[in-house]
């Protein structure tokens, strides 16, 4: 699968061909978007072509976030540890098989907006305790 930046500086090649899309309502993804970051889970195997274009921030101590510096468009949650790559949804070229699965942060979610999907959904204590045992917000 194939996922561009808006310029077109950037293309991520995902190996996995995952069609699973989740949301992050944190706060830092919440900052990062303007909203809930939609996300598709692409694992380690990952090509980027124009890496010269990628900036990134390390946004935890867990993990760091990638963006064009030509257009700014998000590219990449990554894991520092595991380099497992969240890339936004709507960066890829084809979408017409994704499907809306899980939510994750749902009790950090504003009440100002609600999806009608029917999803699975974690906690901020649920995902700390799946992903990262022993780690608090």
């Amino acid at each position: 699968m194939k996922a561009r930046c808006l310029c077109d500086a950037v293309e991520i090649d995902a190996h996995n061909n995952s069609v699973k899309v989740e949301a992050c309502h944190c706060a830092m993804c919440r900052k990062w978007g303007g909203g809930p970051l939609l996300v598709i889970a692409c694992g380690d195997e990952v090509t980027i072509n124009g890496e010269d274009h990628v900036s990134l921030h390390p946004s935890s101590d867990w993990a760091e976030r990638g963006f064009c510096r030509r257009c700014g468009t998000h590219l990449f949650y990554r894991l520092s540890d595991s380099k497992q790559y969240m890339v936004p949804a709507g960066l890829f070229d084809e979408q017409g098989e994704f499907v809306f699965e899980e939510q994750i942060f749902i009790d950090k979610k504003p009440g100002y907006y609600s999806f009608a999907n029917a999803t699975h959904n974690l906690t901020e204590a649920q995902v700390f305790e799946k992903f990262a045992p022993g780690t608090e917000s």
